[in-house]
């Protein structure tokens, strides 16, 4: 086998041990035989709400064992196609196996992604809430490009955005903003965004054209649907009116319609302005702010299960999860996976695949990598 082949084999190799190792491998197709079991059992639509259940999950099952299966018997007939080229010394059959190999190693990567999007509320809406760091129009700034750029990734994903919250910066871009992104998955891709972001750049309001640092943060929270009870205490909260605010059009209103939900124990504030009735702005705030404890209890159980504790960090040096340098080189280097880009611009444009995927693939794993920062 040619050593470009053998590449595009242990990618595909790679990527099948990772989905079956997402899905437990021998417990899914334990699984998917019970399923198969009850599907058959004339009783199971009795339960209107469970036999859905039941079928949702043995589809994603099918699904994923499925593919699998077929990648991995059309990597075998690929491989035999190439040896029996080699055998008969026949170059163009040799160059279509190893062709079929590499659309396969691309679709092997895709349908991985998608494999590793198996947690509990993963298939949610997403929240993703952006906020400057110290250093006034600088950070403002950044903070308004990095909600440009998950804007745009997702529209690349045909994902539906809404801005819900939106608090203006004194001179330039925002104190900090709350995008309500609307797709199937759009948590499981975005949750491993949350934390702090690092850009380098010559700035543009400075005269002296000098080098600034800057750091926003974001935190990524699933929408939770209405099978999810999350009991709030109405004593444990702090409800504030306001002024929408804003550079104009839907964020200026004449009245005090905008509302900030803040939950005594725990610290969390959530705001909504999004809407001109202070009644929805004020079930929007509170769905946001059920979302955000849900979203504490999984992290909470994910650490656990790894034997660590993360806690919040704050939005400055050393904390940062990613880095975007624009001057005097270009380069973006995600500090927990080594995965790099020389284009930022494309990466502000919302190319952030990627860097998805290699998070997501680390949390199944649990490796770690260590990564230097880039200056």
């Amino acid at each position: 086998m040619r050593a470009e082949g053998q590449a595009y084999i242990d990618r595909i190799e790679a990527a099948l041990a990772l989905v079956r190792r997402s899905l437990d491998w021998e417990r899914a197709l334990r699984r998917l035989d019970e399923l198969n079991a009850r599907v058959e059992d004339p009783k199971l639509w009795d339960d209107p709400k469970d036999a859905q259940n039941v079928m949702q999950e043995r589809r994603r099952l099918e699904s994923s064992i499925g593919t699998v299966e077929e990648i991995g018997q059309e990597m075998a007939d690929a491989m035999e196609f190439i040896e029996l080229g080699e055998a008969e010394e026949d170059q163009p059959t040799i160059d279509e196996g190893i062709a079929s190999l590499a659309k396969l190693a691309d679709r092997a990567d895709a349908d991985k992604v998608e494999a590793l999007l198996g947690g509990e509320a993963d298939a949610n809406d997403a929240y993703i809430e952006v906020h400057a760091g110290a250093g006034g129009t600088e950070s403002q700034d950044w903070a308004e490009m990095l909600q440009r750029m998950y804007s745009r990734w997702a529209e690349r994903h045909g994902y539906k955005v809404e801005l819900v919250d939106y608090h203006a910066g004194e001179q330039a871009g925002i104190k900090s903003c709350t995008l309500l992104v609307k797709g199937e998955n759009s948590y499981g891709y975005a949750k491993t965004e949350s934390g702090v972001h690092r850009l380098v750049r010559i700035s543009p309001y400075d005269s002296s054209a000098r080098r600034h640092t800057s750091f926003s943060s974001v935190w990524v929270y699933p929408v939770i649907d209405d099978d999810i009870e999350i009991e709030v205490n109405e004593g444990d909260l702090k409800i504030d009116t306001y002024r929408a605010s804003g550079a104009g059009g839907q964020h200026v209103n004449t009245t005090d319609s905008a509302v900030r939900i803040t939950h005594i124990p725990s610290g969390i504030v959530c705001a909504s302005q999004n809407d001109r009735s202070q009644h929805k702005n004020r079930a929007t705030a509170m769905s946001m702010l059920k979302a955000r404890l849900y979203e504490a209890e999984l992290a909470r159980r994910e650490a656990e299960a790894s034997g660590e504790y993360a806690a919040k960090t704050e939005i400055g040096w050393g904390h940062q999860i990613r880095s975007y340098v624009l001057q005097p080189y270009q380069q973006v280097k995600d500090l927990r996976t080594g995965v790099t880009s020389p284009s930022p611009g494309d990466v502000l444009d919302g190319e952030l695949d990627p860097f998805m995927a290699a998070a997501l693939s680390q949390r199944v794993t649990g490796e770690t990598v260590e990564v230097e920062d880039i200056d």
